[in-house]
């Protein structure tokens, strides 16, 4: 059995084995960037095509992490993105929450600490399934339902993967890295 003290720092550096594989396997030559309109698959398997040239910086949403949630007993499966607030929320893990209803919407929970949010700059609208970071609160968001815009403020951190009905009444979630 590993010692408790170990545990966390093994995390760690499992994290970023697996954030160094991901960035080891994308390709980001200029050679790799249409310059003319493209179709792009979404995390949720759609089919949507972009007019501008695709970027060679990752997309905020492009999933690096697969995290585990427990929420009021029963897990759910959820992916983390590539961005310096995801890394730096994956570095809190586990983590366990007490959680609140906000604008029956989303489900919020203070952090323990500020998360690093340099270099992101993904100001999309929360979608159901989203995890999502409020910088000015310091909060942890878990959307059940569609935010109405995006906001400069709130960073996506990652997405459920599946029904996220539970999130709509949760009280308590357990944060951490899939096994």
């Amino acid at each position: 059995m590993i010692p408790a003290a170990l545990r966390i720092p093994a995390r760690v550096l499992s994290a970023a084995a697996v954030l160094l594989a991901v960035a080891a396997c994308t390709d980001t030559s200029p050679a790799a960037s249409p310059s003319s309109p493209s179709s792009v698959s979404s995390s949720a398997g759609q089919q949507r095509t972009s007019t501008a040239p695709a970027s060679t910086a990752p997309s905020d949403r492009n999933t690096a992490m697969n995290i585990r949630l427990t929420i009021d007993g029963h897990p759910l499966d959820a992916t983390l993105n590539d961005s310096a607030a995801a890394r730096d929320f994956a570095s809190l893990f586990p983590l366990t929450l007490d959680l609140e209803d906000f604008h029956q919407t989303e489900r919020i929970a203070d952090l323990p600490r500020r998360l690093d949010t340099s270099g992101v700059s993904d100001t999309s609208a929360p979608r159901a399934g989203d995890l999502a970071y409020y910088a000015p609160w310091g909060n942890l968001a878990l959307f059940y339902r569609d935010g109405a815009s995006a906001s400069a403020d709130l960073f996506i951190l990652g997405h459920v993967d599946g029904d996220t009905d539970r999130l709509a009444t949760a009280e308590h979630v357990t944060i951490e890295a899939a096994a």
